[in-house]
């Protein structure tokens, strides 16, 4: 199997976010052109809890084909090569990093807007 790692493209992913580089969101016929969601494509932004579901969700589903792949090489599944499965457990590892940053950048967030005095 021959495993090949694309560079990381800036400008696709914040367009793939419905936002422009600089961090302000498209309009809705830049953002149906770019491949946004549907949401924000109608107009409607995108809530911040749908995209942390998605995040989730993915997250998740790196884990477990990680641990799938894990699993059949263990079993000596001679159509899972080590390389694919260590760069499963990778992406998983990443994401699940990833994911624990964001909530500890809220829950620091969270804390300090209630610690301000109105």
């Amino acid at each position: 199997m021959d495993l090949k790692l694309k560079p990381f493209d800036f400008a696709q992913a914040v367009a793939r976010a419905g936002l422009r580089t600089d961090g302000t969101p498209l309009s809705g016929a830049a953002a149906a052109r770019s491949g946004a969601t549907a949401a924000s494509a109608a107009g409607a932004p995108a809530s911040f809890q749908s995209a942390m579901t998605q995040a989730l969700r993915e997250v998740s589903n790196a884990q477990n084909e990680a641990s799938a792949l894990q699993r059949e090489f263990q079993l000596g599944n001679s159509s899972v090569s080590l390389e694919e499965t260590m760069i499963a457990s990778e992406k998983a590892r990443l994401g699940f990093t990833a994911a624990v940053s964001v909530r500890n950048r809220l829950v620091q967030a969270y804390s300090e807007i209630m610690n301000m005095q109105v």
